[in-house]
């Protein structure tokens, strides 16, 4: 029996105002409890390579779009090598960690977690990526790298096999670095006009979700849901995104890409005791519905734009990696679940590596 003397008076005050829910640490789903699959005692093949150098200029880089209307929807090839060579360390940052985080899950070899730990460490001593001087595209960059490093740094902190126990400063080190990317990527992302939000605003709402979750900052967690629910309510009741119809013929491609990041906050909300399926009358799972039945006939879409639509994308499997998310909220069967078993495994980068594994372990085993 407990002894409810031993509880202090400012505990009691707590308790009374917040209720137990003040004290629940913030949890991903448990996928990302998973273990080491299978520990390997030599480093096999594996050599760590030296860190890409720490991003601390500017944040202002040329759009892949520089030069289109309004829609932007035309690629400027121009522009888009000159902005893949000036983000080049950031995107090998992205890859490397979620590829290097995936090989010591698999293989708990010692020297991928330190390769790892040494990236995210050098880039967290530079203080990277923290510059209040950006464009659109250059605060794009910031928010989809850190949804990637914390996103992949979630099945580090939270796995059973704890590989991080023995790393403690340098976790602490990295996690506080990815808490400041979180407090700017909110205030780069925060009170824009509607018709300015569209997927960019979802995909800095999930990179704030990891964080929150990886750093167990309610403040965080809260901004992101509070985001989710300004993206539900734009759609509309035939599961459109006005915001991306604009994008003429990648509209539908727009779509697809908007669900990524929405499924995984509610994934994320849900298992923390906020059940955001019902937001404007189950609005994700009329997107996503929308989006398989445009995969297949994307004549909708040209209806309601009046654009043939380019269908590039949707023919690329790792673009519906928001079906293992999406498939834990909803009950998906029939050609849906046969569509999902069909693409998988699903590994995406931005979203910290390979889904199938964190949402659907049976599946991806039997790959």
């Amino acid at each position: 029996m407990t002894n409810t003397r031993t509880i202090t008076a400012p505990a009691l005050l707590a308790l009374a105002l917040f209720g137990s829910a003040a004290h629940a640490a913030l949890v991903p789903p448990q996928g990302y409890y998973a273990g080491i699959e299978q520990i390997k005692t030599t480093d096999g093949k594996f050599q760590c390579e030296a860190a890409p150098k720490p991003y601390t200029g500017a944040l202002q880089f040329r759009s892949k779009y520089e030069g289109s209307d309004k829609a932007r929807a035309t690629l400027n090839l121009a522009s888009e090598k000159a902005f893949r060579s000036s983000t080049q360390d950031i995107t090998t940052l992205e890859r490397g960690i979620s590829k290097m985080v995936g090989q010591y899950m698999r293989d708990g070899r010692p020297a991928q977690l330190d390769c790892a730990l040494s990236w995210l460490g050098t880039w967290a001593r530079a203080d990277a990526l923290m510059s209040t001087d950006y464009n659109h595209t250059g605060k794009s960059m910031r928010k989809w790298a850190l949804g990637s490093m914390s996103g992949s740094w979630l099945r580090l902190k939270f796995s059973n096999s704890q590989p991080l126990a023995a790393h403690q400063a340098e976790a602490e080190l990295i996690e506080k670095w990815f808490a400041r990317l979180a407090e700017q990527t909110v205030r780069d992302w925060s009170d824009l006009p509607l018709e300015k939000i569209n997927n960019h605003s979802y995909w800095a709402a999930w990179s704030v979700m990891a964080t929150a979750v990886a750093t167990d900052r309610r403040d965080l967690f809260d901004w992101a849901v509070k985001e989710y629910k300004v993206g539900a309510n734009q759609i509309d009741e035939q599961g459109f995104l006005p915001n991306e119809l604009k994008r003429k013929q990648r509209a539908l491609a727009y779509h697809n890409y908007a669900l990524p990041p929405l499924a995984m906050i509610a994934s994320f909300a849900q298992v923390n005791g906020v059940d955001l399926r019902g937001e404007n009358n189950n609005a994700l799972q009329r997107l996503g519905q929308k989006v398989l039945a445009g995969a297949k006939d994307p004549s909708a879409f040209k209806r309601r734009n009046g654009e043939k639509q380019d269908m590039k994308d949707l023919k690329v499997d790792s673009k519906y990696s928001w079906l293992e998310p999406y498939c834990s909220l909803y009950a998906c069967n029939g050609d849906t679940l046969q569509r999902k078993r069909g693409m998988q495994p699903f590994d995406s980068f931005r979203l910290g590596g390979n889904l199938t594994r964190v949402y659907d372990p049976s599946a991806e085993s039997k790959k």
